[in-house]
């Protein structure tokens, strides 16, 4: 089985043992995310080259292997598949991830010197922690919580649509037509592989975050 980064909480599960009870329409809409990334249609090389390293940041992905969730992200642009709606103080998503990647560079320009997709890991976590922290407010010039929700929504769409991702979580997959018949709390399918720390790491993270930003507070707010 593979997951991002070789990160797993249940271990030998491997959604693609699930394969043969697809029908082959799903098989084939699946097993396409395994492939060679497509070529960039919508995104410029430059822009496609920010958009990467930002997405990087958003997932954690600092190591091999890593999901390509830019070329998902790239065709559902190019293909106007977004989510059918769009902030009124934001253009349409296409033009929105096009300006912020935008504002994104000329940050990096200003405050590093070179564009963000050649700086360093923790300025570019820097960078893209200004946006986060900007959130009630505005990002140079555009609504911080609607340009992260933008980006998160993207990134976490196309992260989980993979199956590297559904081994991370222990996911099934899609249940057509095979279905589930252990229906209830702590019963597994024969399929299923049990976590291997079943602790909610929901309220760890929460202390880790509260920790990081108490620590921020004393050296005076310095990202």
């Amino acid at each position: 089985m593979t997951t991002p980064q070789d990160r797993g909480r249940f271990d030998g599960y491997d959604v693609l043992s699930q394969v043969p009870t697809w029908d082959v329409v799903t098989q084939g809409v699946v097993l396409r995310r395994l492939g060679p990334p497509a070529p960039l249609r919508f995104f410029t090389e430059a822009e496609g080259a920010v958009a990467r390293q930002l997405l990087d940041r958003l997932l954690a992905q600092d190591d091999d292997p890593r999901i390509d969730v830019l070329a998902d992200i790239d065709s559902r642009l190019a293909l106007g598949v977004t989510d059918g709606w769009h902030y009124e103080d934001l253009p349409h998503d296409g033009q929105a991830w096009r300006d912020s990647l935008s504002a994104l560079d000329d940050a990096s320009r200003e405050q590093v010197g070179t564009g963000f997709a050649t700086a360093g890991r923790g300025e570019q976590m820097r960078l893209v922690q200004a946006v986060q922290d900007a959130i009630g407010g505005d990002w140079r010039g555009l609504p911080a919580k609607h340009l992260w929700s933008l980006w998160t929504r993207y990134a976490c769409a196309a992260f989980y649509a993979h199956p590297w991702a559904w081994n991370e979580i222990g996911f099934g997959g899609p249940a057509y037509p095979r279905g589930y018949k252990n229906i209830g709390p702590g019963r597994r399918e024969p399929w299923e592989r049990p976590e291997r720390d079943p602790r909610d790491p929901v309220p760890w993270s929460e202390k880790v975050e509260q920790a990081r930003r108490e620590h921020l507070d004393r050296l005076g707010g310095d990202r």
